[in-house]
């Protein structure tokens, strides 16, 4: 990782001055569910993986400063390449990115060339360019069940989140081996004992957890949907097994509930924190706002080609691609 910034700032308000920035700027703050509460709450828009892509591509603003990790940043720039698209912290990176580098992805795809590939937005624009078609976990289903049972699927980077479709849909797709550092970090033993703490609390789950989690789970779904479960489930305790930033949301909408995250091995959630997300802060939002970095750049070569495979995902979640569209990229 590069250096830090490192700048004095005592005395300034933050907020004042970002949302200063952001008029002078005509900019957008997205902000994922992972973000830190006040990154959160001075968002323009907060949401999940999906959600946050349909705002990137339809956004007016001249800047985005997209508060995140790296892929999503790079998802918002080739969605709307005219857009300076702003990362508070280039080293919020992803460990499903880091786990498939796009030379082995390539190669690994020659090896199956009956496969189309079905990939995980958590990866690389230089795997997306690879790919015939992203997914997220809010879509993912969507657009599985679009894709004919006889074609044969290379699924990646989350082995899990692959997993877990293949046992639904009785699909065998392969699945590249990676893993989300946050969501394995759940512990089964820790979490039946909170279970038994609770006994009628329901377990929200996200599909990138492992399936000794997921089998215990009540509701499995992407961040926007364990936060519309958090709002109709009928109990007034709720077991989380996500990034826990996602709570201060399900406590804003629903104060007079009661949500728990899931613990990790140590009988707590510490280590559940995505360590990539906690790197946006305050200042560095601040700080990028006043300079217009750190900022995405892309080869438009490379920039077309991530695009192919986007569009498809943007079109098949709404429902607006056949079948018969379904070949490779």
């Amino acid at each position: 990782m590069t250096a830090p910034v490192r700048e004095n700032l005592t005395g300034l308000d933050l907020r004042a001055e970002i949302d200063r920035l952001r008029k002078e700027r005509n900019a957008v703050i997205l902000a994922h569910y992972y973000q830190k509460p006040e990154i959160q709450d001075l968002a323009d828009f907060v949401g999940d993986s999906l959600e946050l892509s349909r705002k990137a591509a339809d956004t007016d603003a001249d800047v985005i400063a997209f508060c995140g990790v790296k892929f999503m940043a790079e998802t918002a720039k080739i969605l709307s390449p005219e857009k300076i698209v702003i990362l508070p912290d280039m080293d919020a990176g992803c460990s499903l990115e880091d786990s498939c580098p796009p030379e082995q992805f390539a190669r690994f795809r020659a090896k199956h060339p009956d496969h189309i590939a079905l990939t995980y937005i958590n990866c690389s624009a230089a795997v997306k360019a690879l790919s015939d078609i992203i997914v997220t976990s809010s879509s993912a289903e969507t657009i599985i069940s679009q894709i004919p049972e006889d074609q044969p699927i290379i699924f990646g980077p989350d082995r899990h989140l692959g997993g877990y479709l293949n046992r639904k849909f009785g699909r065998e797709m392969l699945l590249w081996p990676g893993v989300c550092i946050v969501h394995e970090a759940f512990s089964e033993t820790e979490l039946l004992k909170l279970k038994a703490q609770h006994p009628g609390a329901p377990i929200a789950a996200h599909p990138e957890c492992p399936p000794h989690i997921v089998d215990h789970a009540d509701y499995v779904g992407s961040t926007s949907g364990i936060l519309q479960f958090a709002k109709t489930f009928p109990g007034d305790t709720l077991i989380v097994a996500t990034e826990p930033h996602i709570i201060h949301q399900m406590e804003l909408a629903l104060p007079e509930k009661t949500f728990i995250g899931a613990p990790g091995a140590d009988g707590n959630c510490n280590c559940n924190i995505c360590p990539y997300m906690a790197l946006n802060t305050m200042e560095k939002l601040y700080i990028a706002l006043r300079d217009l970095q750190p900022r995405i750049e892309m080869d438009e070569e490379l920039r077309l080609a991530a695009r192919k495979s986007l569009d498809r995902m943007l079109d098949m979640a709404s429902g607006t691609v056949g079948k018969g569209d379904l070949g490779r990229a």
